[in-house]
């Protein structure tokens, strides 16, 4: 989703020469005489090794010549104390110097951060920070998290004009200095005497000073995770950072996970684990996250977005894989958003099925040795059942040798909408792409997916997405582009939105199902199962209004029953245990 209008230009201020000036003059030398030293991220000068350059892509070493006591001591001399965390800095700069001890106290080593302040790095989720959620940001370390929580903290005070208080620990954010550093604008800051006191400086923050937005850098023990439920109960946005590459390491870190909401064991009774398909012992959600929005700092132009996290680690939790956006930032300052969806179907993979329509073969599986037998009615207790059960079992039968014998080479339907180019493009957010491909395909309609929202004609979204979706509808509405929502991601629900979008009315649609629009692969037994449910209800539910039971299947199969029976605007549901849990068709 190309986006320029949001785009601030990016400007870089990092005071290198500052950090220059501390370190040893053969040092100094090499690394100003570098080519690419605008893009130096950390020195390294370890006790007896050689000094190291370390950039984004590489490193290389300074000279011939070891570090000395000496040399480390040039250095110490011209900074700032360090702290209890090892942890000092240079007066007025946001350069980081960490050091390494001996078991003794005498320092070793030195790793010397290049702090710098990025001025617009924030434009890719510009909107996320106005609309008042508290923001979490992952990643791992060196991809420019503390950047951009400098930056958010300068937009929201700035900009914004909110009320922000920084808790900078280790004077990171801010610079090592009693004045801030202009890189954070109007925001104020609070320094941390020690590090295991943070999450008592965040507590009297809010009960001091009076914030709306309160700016924390790299949570990391379970005080300073409490600190920040308690802060956001209080009406209090939070913006902060922590430890793990992904929401998942946070969910599985016992310390942070309250972070996310928690997560405990919790025992299902006999009927809900049941209704559940599951054991009775499952993780859920203790409460709601303390952070509404998560991102993912992938690369330094590429961030994984989501927006609802605790859809995300209830999702997770039931071991399936939450839909996310992916935003990123081309060499144009272009802002693209594109929606990673997961799904389980392996259809629509392969070219030799894309190339031929799916045949069945005559079952091999339930049908070749089980019976379906209707449920029969207060009415028609004296009904002749057996009879009835092998009259469908004929039926059922037939109809095999029927589907196996249908001509493939099918003609592609006309379609002819007045005023309207065919073939119609359509920009999918949050549907299925292999549903809506498959029901394109085995329907031939006149359709085409495209990537690119400039050349859309349409958009197909969930409806769920597009509740808290502004910028959505924002973008499309400046392009005139219109949007048509989905109510579900099942293939049922797509397939009676593009047939409207395409203006067929429900009279001009078979009202038999293509069974192929409901499998989930190559498998004749998922047919067979389709099959079974399309007759129970042409022959029997709807003409007789008879509910009917049929044969034992898998959860993933019952899954692509429920949508066919979806389809013919039925109601159904499941009953008995594993392995013999089988689905009931009600009649209207």
């Amino acid at each position: 989703m190309p986006q320029k209008d949001s785009f601030q230009p990016i400007q870089i201020t990092d005071e290198l020469n500052k950090l220059l000036d501390v370190l040893p003059p053969n040092i100094y030398h090499h690394i100003k005489n570098h080519p690419e030293c605008n893009h130096l991220i950390e020195v390294v000068m370890d006790l007896g090794r050689l000094p190291e350059a370390r950039f984004s892509e590489y490193a290389i070493y300074l000279g011939t010549t070891s570090i000395s006591a000496a040399d480390l001591e040039y250095t110490i001399q011209r900074i700032g104390t360090f702290s209890d965390d090892n942890r000092a800095g240079i007066e007025k700069t946001l350069h980081r110097i960490s050091a390494i001890r001996n078991r003794k106290g005498s320092v070793v080593g030195l790793t010397c951060r290049i702090g710098r302040a990025v001025f617009g790095s924030i434009s890719i989720i510009r909107d996320l920070v106005e609309i008042g959620k508290s923001l979490l940001l992952l990643g791992r370390p060196g991809v420019g998290k503390t950047t951009a929580l400098r930056e958010i903290a300068r937009v929201l005070a700035d900009d914004f004009h909110k009320r922000v208080v920084i808790i900078d620990t280790s004077n990171e954010i801010a610079g090592d200095s009693d004045v801030p550093h202009p890189s954070i604008g109007k925001a104020r800051r609070m320094q941390v005497s020690t590090p295991e006191l943070q999450h008592k400086v965040m507590i009297e923050a809010v009960e001091n000073h009076m914030p709306e937005v309160i700016v924390i850098d790299e949570i990391g023990t379970e005080l300073e995770a409490l600190a920040a439920r308690t802060i956001a109960e209080r009406g209090v946005q939070l913006v902060g950072t922590a430890h793990g590459n992904e929401i998942e390491n946070l969910m599985k870190n016992p310390t942070l996970s309250d972070l996310v909401g928690g997560i405990q064991a919790v025992t299902l009774g006999d009927e809900e684990a049941k209704r559940r398909g599951c054991q009775k012992t499952v993780l859920e959600r203790k409460a709601p996250p303390t952070f509404e929005i998560a991102v993912e700092m992938l690369e330094r132009q590429k961030w994984s977005i989501h927006q609802d996290v605790a859809y995300t680690i209830d999702t997770l939790l039931r071991s399936g894989k939450p839909n996310t956006e992916i935003r990123t930032v081309n060499q144009d300052g272009e802002i693209n958003i594109a929606q990673e969806t997961f799904d389980d179907t392996e259809l629509l993979k392969t070219p030799e099925y894309r190339q031929q329509p799916k045949t069945a073969t005559q079952p091999r599986g339930w049908r070749a040795s089980g019976k379906m037998i209707p449920i029969p009615s207060l009415r028609s207790k004296d009904a002749n059942k057996l009879g009835e059960t092998l009259e469908f079992d004929k039926l059922l039968d037939a109809s095999w040798y029927q589907f196996e014998n249908k001509d493939n080479g099918s003609k592609a339907k006309t379609f002819n909408l007045e005023g309207e180019d065919l073939p119609i493009y359509v920009y999918p957010y949050g549907i299925g792409r292999s549903h809506l491909e498959q029901v394109i395909k085995i329907l031939q309609l006149p359709i085409m997916v495209t990537k690119d929202l400039d050349s859309a004609d349409v958009v197909l979204a969930l409806r769920s997405y597009l509740k808290n979706q502004s910028k959505l509808r924002q973008v499309t509405k400046m392009r005139q582009i219109p949007i048509h929502g989905v109510k579900s991601n099942t293939i049922p629900q797509i397939t009676c939105t593009l047939q409207k979008l395409l203006g067929v009315s429900e009279m001009q649609v078979s009202k038999t199902a293509d069974l192929r629009l409901f499998t989930r692969g190559d498998n004749d037994d998922e047919l067979e199962a389709l099959e079974e449910a399309r007759l129970a209800i042409e022959q029997i539910v709807l003409p007789k209004c008879q509910p009917v039971e049929l044969l034992p299947r898998s959860p993933k199969v019952r899954g692509m029953q429920h949508e066919l029976i979806e389809h013919y605007r039925l109601q159904s549901d499941s009953s008995g245990e594993e392995p013999n849990r089988r689905l009931r068709i009600y009649p209207i």
